[in-house]
């Protein structure tokens, strides 16, 4: 399938997914932070890649293949799998939460966790534009160079640090706090796929060894 066509899919079943993980749980339409949330995603989703359409077409079929079938070892597998689980439920968790308890969650939080989503889904795609290799799985790819700049020289994985930044604004913005435990096995499983996907690059990307010993932390700096 062409990348406009398959773009165009991607987007559409994405947004029906997530479309139904949050109102069928809420049993109503009549949920102004769902629709913002939807809406927030979209945008913050669907620029970078019309973006990287133009500059990167290719990078941007890599970014499209990802979820667990996509990785190559076992391990990435389950730990894929266990994050799509963590984040599934952390949204229809929240949307059950804000169901019951409509008004616990001020609308300016609500909004805070907007804007968190979207500089999550942000970084992430500053991440794609500053350095091409960035996919979707774990792989070093043919010619692949260490990027050392931009984020990267804050920290070695900005991508999973706007996934964490994400994570984090996805409970408040469909007003839940109770969504925000589920951010607990999230850092797990990105830690998981961190510590995995850094032998696998110590191993076969050249310089990557000496680019660890240049930027120290992983997710967040001073922490990790």
């Amino acid at each position: 399938m062409k990348t406009i066509p398959k773009m165009l899919v991607f987007g559409l079943v994405e947004f029906v997914v997530f479309g139904a993980m949050v109102f069928l749980p809420a049993g109503t339409f009549d949920y102004w932070q769902a629709w913002v949330f939807l809406a927030v995603v979209a945008v913050s989703a669907w620029a970078p890649s019309i973006y990287q359409l133009r500059k990167s077409p290719v990078a941007l079929q890599e970014r499209m293949r990802g979820g667990p079938g996509a990785e190559a070892r076992l391990a990435q597998k389950l730990v894929i799998a266990g994050l799509y689980v963590s984040l599934a439920a952390m949204v229809v968790v929240s949307v059950l939460d804000h169901r019951f308890h409509p008004s616990r969650v001020p609308t300016a939080i609500c909004l805070l966790g907007d804007v968190l989503v979207a500089v999550g889904l942000g970084v992430v795609a500053l991440v794609i534009i500053q350095n091409n290799y960035a996919a979707a799985t774990v792989q070093v790819q043919s010619g692949q160079q260490v990027v050392a700049t931009g984020l990267y020289g804050l920290v070695r994985h900005p991508m999973y640090t706007g996934n964490v930044i994400m994570m984090v604004g996805i409970p408040l913005s469909l007003g839940s706090y109770l969504g925000l435990v589920f951010v607990i096995p999230g850092l797990v499983v990105l830690a998981l796929r961190i510590r995995d996907e850094e032998k696998l690059l110590a191993h076969e990307l050249d310089g990557y060894r000496e680019y660890t010993q240049q930027v120290r932390y992983r997710l967040a700096p001073g922490m990790w």
